[in-house]
């Protein structure tokens, strides 16, 4: 280890006892981090199977919120995501010749969370939303697929990361769920 990686791990470590000591805590802090010795938000996540999305757009989604939520096979599940997930587009730029020169792609993530109880009790559910987009040349087809198979994936990871935060939120705040 050199003498600034050694400075810069003393300089993380003084910054983390000092936020420390103003109460905050990581939403993904390991398990038992909350009050009552409860698994935390992470034990929690790891409890959630996220039903199967059709469509590429939608596989895309659930291998980027598998991914978060880092539940091992054989875990049991305690909670079930259904993520409803969509991508409009509009055109923007328009030439004199009526042609589009930019697109731009609103992707939303309804999703609902519900206990593996034999009611499917509701617990939580919401909506994340997400504007993107690309410009268009003309004669470059493949080129345009290829971003918008690029800005699709884009759009998945990023709503993905938005309904994880929200579900971490979710669970930090209400510890006491049924399950």
């Amino acid at each position: 280890m050199t003498a600034s990686s050694g400075r810069r791990a003393a300089l993380l470590l003084g910054l983390g006892g000092l936020v420390s000591g103003c109460g905050f805590r990581p939403v993904y802090g390991p398990a038992g981090t909350l009050a009552g010795g409860g698994a935390g938000p992470a034990g929690e996540l790891a409890a959630v199977e996220v039903l199967p999305m059709y469509e590429r757009p939608g596989q895309m989604m659930r291998e980027a919120l598998l991914a978060r939520l880092r539940s091992e096979p054989g875990q049991p599940r305690r909670y079930e995501l259904l993520v409803g997930f969509g991508i409009v587009g509009e055109v923007q730029g328009i030439l004199n010749l009526t042609q589009a020169t930019r697109i731009r792609l609103v992707g939303t993530a309804a999703w609902t969370l519900t206990a593996r109880d034999g009611k499917k009790t509701k617990l939580a559910e919401s909506s994340e939303r997400i504007v993107d987009g690309y410009d268009i040349f003309s004669g470059q087809l493949f080129a345009q697929d290829l971003e918008n198979e690029a800005l699709q994936r884009r759009m998945a990871v990023q709503l993905a990361d938005k309904v994880v935060l929200a579900l971490a939120v979710w669970f930090k705040n209400r510890p006491q769920v049924a399950g």
